[in-house]
């Protein structure tokens, strides 16, 4: 399905990304973690090719999007969407028109121009405000939401491109903790009920255990842990954060106490 291969991203000297190699089968729930400058957004953008590779490539259902020019990449931005740290809504619009911006691809400039909708996408923008709990806010400006219904809402823009792929960059890390929660949550529920593969970049392991079915690690640009929530251990979390780091972008010191008693129940840990 989603085949990464050496893939590379330089900007002058520097190495932001080194020969990553992901495969996946099928669409799964996906936590990618390392600390800040790890590579988890340069890699991100890569795969919605908001940036271009500087070697390997990426296969989709026997596609090369590192190829992909003009309209076919703009049709693979559309079934990869992408939601964002800080939402990317238009402030004063109101909610309903930034969740029908997701259908911009796939209309024509005049339409666009004077932000003309067809009824059945409208009524499909508020279904999907009402299936993530935000329904009654489609009216509002939205910058007159919280932070966690913005969020929400940025999802509900994303999946009115109808993509395959979900990426999240820190989609939580500005958010408080019960926010937090809320946006995981939505994020699972339309992984499990659509069947969608959603690639989300976290900072905390204890949110990637809880919620995401493969974790990647990254640090200093190059994968060095891929596997099932269980395996992430204390060792693997060093190798991930490195030696002798206080895990203070990693969790709280009851998430390492959890971490190190293999069977307990994940305490909920955000920084």
């Amino acid at each position: 399905m989603l085949n990464i291969t050496k893939l590379t991203k330089r900007f002058g000297d520097k190495i932001a990304v080194d020969a990553a190699n992901i495969s996946v089968a099928q669409p799964t729930m996906i936590g990618i973690i390392g600390r800040s400058g790890a590579g988890k957004s340069t890699l991100l953008r890569m795969l919605n090719r908001l940036s271009d590779a500087s070697d390997g490539s990426i296969i989709f259902d026997g596609q090369d999007v590192t190829a992909l020019r003009g309209a076919a990449k703009r049709d693979w931005q559309s079934q990869c969407a992408m939601i964002f740290q800080q939402f990317n809504l238009v402030p004063r619009m109101d909610v309903v028109s930034n969740v029908l911006h997701g259908t911009l691809n796939k209309r024509s400039t005049m339409a666009t121009l004077f932000n003309l909708y067809p009824q059945a996408d409208i009524h499909r923008a508020i279904e999907i405000l009402d299936r993530l709990g935000i329904a009654e806010q489609a009216p509002k400006r939205a910058e007159a939401l919280s932070g966690g219904q913005q969020q929400r809402v940025a999802i509900a823009r994303a999946l009115m491109q109808d993509p395959k792929i979900i990426l999240a960059d820190e989609p939580i890390a500005s958010l408080d903790p019960m926010n937090a929660q809320v946006v995981m949550r939505s994020l699972r529920t339309i992984h499990e009920e659509d069947g969608r593969m959603v690639i989300a970049n976290l900072h905390t392991l204890d949110t990637a255990r809880r919620y995401c079915d493969r974790v990647i690690g990254m640090r200093d640009g190059r994968i060095v842990f891929d596997g099932t929530p269980a395996q992430l251990t204390t060792g693997v979390a060093r190798d991930i954060y490195g030696a002798g780091a206080d895990f203070s972008e990693a969790a709280t010191s009851t998430e390492i106490e959890t971490l190190n008693r293999p069977g307990v129940r994940e305490a909920e840990a955000y920084v």
